[in-house]
């Protein structure tokens, strides 16, 4: 059982699917590196102010000491906030109190594209684990199953082969396991 319900994490909800369209010409993305523990409340206020962000959350269940499952909803990239809106927009992020430091992302295309596979996957349910580093490894598509038409790095770890997503700006992604998936490796 959550302690709270899921908040939306991608504020307005279609805004990478705009962002990939063109239809948000002219808006730069932003990496807001957030003070300790405040994604969340920094997420709140963009909205209340109409600010466009997202930050992928995931579901981490934990066990009580009394041995009931609790989940919490915490950020994939603990502290950060992905912003995308002009120079106001960034001004006006940045005075929520909640902002340690920014960056603005060099490649918003990129960036959105891989958000955008990631928050596929959290959408369809699949448990993702926030990967610190990448590691180099063959990068390959998925041909068939789950993950058809996904692409990324084949990595192994306890055992298990496991797709890792990459958001390359950040140098960090997630990963999923693979069940029985046809892959072929890309040039």
């Amino acid at each position: 059982m959550p302690i709270l319900a899921k908040e939306q994490d991608v504020y307005p909800v279609d805004l990478l699917d705009r962002f990939l369209n063109g239809d948000l010409a002219g808006q730069q993305w932003y990496a807001m590196y957030t003070r300790s523990r405040r994604e969340k409340e920094m997420m709140r206020r963009l909205r209340a102010l109409d600010i466009a962000h997202c930050a992928p959350m995931i579901a981490r269940p934990t066990r009580s000491p009394q041995g009931r499952i609790r989940t919490s909803h915490v950020p994939l990239f603990s502290n950060y906030v992905f912003v995308c809106g002009d120079d106001a927009d960034r001004y006006t992020a940045l005075t929520t109190n909640c902002v340690s430091r920014d960056v603005k992302v060099v490649d918003g295309l990129q960036l959105a594209s891989d958000l955008e596979r990631i928050c596929q996957l959290i959408d369809r349910g699949h448990r993702l684990s926030p990967e610190p580093r990448l590691q180099p490894g063959a990068l390959v598509r998925v041909r068939s199953g789950l993950f058809a038409g996904f692409e990324g790095t084949i990595l192994r770890r306890d055992n298990e082969r496991r797709l890792l997503l990459a958001v390359r700006f950040m140098e960090q992604g997630a990963s999923v396991v693979l069940d029985d998936c046809e892959v072929e490796r890309i040039d």
